[in-house]
């Protein structure tokens, strides 16, 4: 293996396979549970972690500010959950994030990238790291919070 799962496949059917938060192995969410679903036993679950739209994003910078390129990088929740089905899957559990919780992760990531920051003020990185937590903050209150969501989704073939 080349160090990533894409195109991953176990050597023996397992009990559950997931994909939380890289669809692109599978260069979407199709092809994510196809390929998980050479690696699942029948009766199997998948769990696949997927950004939706909490709400359509009025404009480009707001598509931007997202890390998406348009509004088909994502779907809305009920659009997620119905491609699910038209794949072939059940979806059996989910688990949301809230505001709050997406809030505690996000800004966990500020905390550490501060502490790198601190113990690495002279790596070849430095300037892009401290980039990325000078605009950060305002960036995810600005669009992401209000725009973007994620879940977990458990699937069953059907």
């Amino acid at each position: 293996m080349n160090g990533d799962a894409a195109g991953y496949i176990a050597s023996e059917p397992a009990g559950i396979a997931s994909c939380i938060g890289a669809t692109w192995i599978g260069g979407g969410v199709p092809g994510t549970v196809e390929l998980l679903r050479q690696s699942l036993r029948p009766g199997g679950m998948m769990l696949i972690g997927e950004p939706y739209w909490r709400q359509e994003p009025p404009d480009q910078a707001t598509f931007k500010g997202c890390h998406a390129i348009g509004k088909d990088d994502f779907l809305p929740l009920p659009e997620l959950i119905e491609q699910f089905g038209g794949l072939g899957c059940d979806v059996v559990e989910m688990v949301l994030a809230s505001q709050d919780s997406w809030d505690r992760y996000v800004a966990a990531q500020w905390l550490n990238i501060r502490r790198w920051l601190d113990g690495n003020p002279s790596d070849e990185l430095a300037g892009q790291m401290r980039a990325e937590l000078a605009t950060s903050p305002a960036r995810y209150a600005r669009y992401q919070r209000e725009y973007l969501g994620w879940g977990v989704f458990a699937l069953m073939d059907r």
